[in-house]
């Protein structure tokens, strides 16, 4: 598959929730993309996590995948035990098990294109043969 878009939770967060700082650019490049989104139970887990606080924020998560605003696509074995690699590599930042299941998920379809608000974490992983990923939005 190719003309994916990875979608991590600060994105999904900053989509959901209007008082977000992101939410306005996040909005734009959402809909201007073109391709599939994709993303992790993991990142789902997050994000109803951190809305929370925000009325009716855990529904809105919710039914934005179950509207198909983005498809979830399970971990498997083989994906987990990349995630455990993947973790020990990183350590010293650390990385998170949501953006560990991204950057498994990433190296599966070959998708360089990430949805994220955490340019520091996504500026310094690399996929497999050490290829950056391309940031959205790309300010």
């Amino acid at each position: 598959m190719a003309g994916e878009l990875l979608l991590d939770t600060g994105a999904l967060v900053s989509l959901l929730d209007r008082s977000q700082t992101h939410h306005l650019k996040c909005g734009r490049a959402f809909a201007d993309w073109t391709g599939p989104v994709v993303s992790t139970e993991a990142v789902l887990t997050e994000a109803t996590h951190l809305l929370a606080g925000v009325h009716g924020g855990r529904a809105a998560c919710v039914d934005f995948f179950l509207s198909g605003g983005a498809l979830l696509v399970p971990s498997t074995v083989t994906s987990l035990q990349r995630v455990r690699k993947l973790l020990d590599k990183y350590a010293d930042l650390p990385m998170d098990f949501a953006d560990a299941t991204l950057v498994a998920l990433a190296e599966d379809l070959d998708c360089t294109s990430v949805f994220t608000t955490d340019r520091t974490d996504f500026s310094v992983y690399r996929l497999k043969g050490r290829k950056p990923f391309r940031l959205v939005p790309n300010d």
